[in-house]
């Protein structure tokens, strides 16, 4: 293996970098929402939050994955009931809408 040039400066992974240029993009309101993956289980409780995880947002709009499409169906009809308790444990209305998706949980 090469030894690194004198005055080089040291490897950094590629993910940090990544992650660094997001954050710095995010908006200050969309910097809050990411406390949703934080607080989704208590807010959602037990049953619900074993089927289902918060898997991205966009401004307002939360996306949430389901396990199935029975929990889909149920969980629509709760997504006002769902938004109210989420935003409660945020401290405010930061989620204005949710979209659920059959996916990864």
């Amino acid at each position: 293996m090469k030894k690194r040039p004198e005055g080089s400066e040291p490897f950094v992974k590629v993910g940090h970098i990544i992650q660094d240029v997001l954050r710095s993009q995010r908006k200050h309101g969309d910097a809050k929402m990411i406390r949703v993956w934080d607080v989704w289980q208590s807010a959602v409780g037990e049953q619900i939050g074993a089927n289902t995880s918060p898997a991205a947002f966009k401004g307002p709009l939360l996306i949430v994955n389901v396990t199935n499409s029975a929990w889909l169906q149920q969980l629509w009809f709760l997504k006002k009931e769902i938004i109210g308790k989420v935003n409660d444990s945020l401290g405010e209305a930061l989620v204005a809408e949710i979209k659920f998706k059959i996916g990864p949980v």
